[in-house]
């Protein structure tokens, strides 16, 4: 299941459990895609985790996917590091 942070320029799915937090996706609106609102929506949830005691946000990019390229420049920009790669799916850490 998870949580889902909204707001006008888009939203992000994501899953607190045993202190760490994964955001699932994040989706921005064409027309905001340049204003760093990712940045903004993964600093909310960041905040969100850290409160709620995380040490550890993880995210994760699908190679095979159209926006590939995309995602991993929003990951690495905001500071996540590779942690493994396995079957078309590249997991992201970084700490809090």
């Amino acid at each position: 299941m998870g949580d889902v942070l909204e707001t006008d320029e888009g939203f992000a799915m994501y899953i607190i459990s045993d202190q760490v937090c994964y955001i699932k996706e994040i989706y921005i609106k064409p027309e905001c895609r340049t204003q760093k609102k990712a940045s903004d929506i993964a600093n909310s949830i960041e905040a969100i985790a850290r409160e709620k005691g995380c040490l550890k946000l993880l995210g994760t990019v699908i190679p095979s996917a159209k926006t590939s390229t995309a995602s991993l420049k929003v990951l690495l920009a905001y500071n996540f590091r590779l942690q493994s790669s396995q079957n078309d799916l590249i997991w992201f850490e970084k700490d809090i």
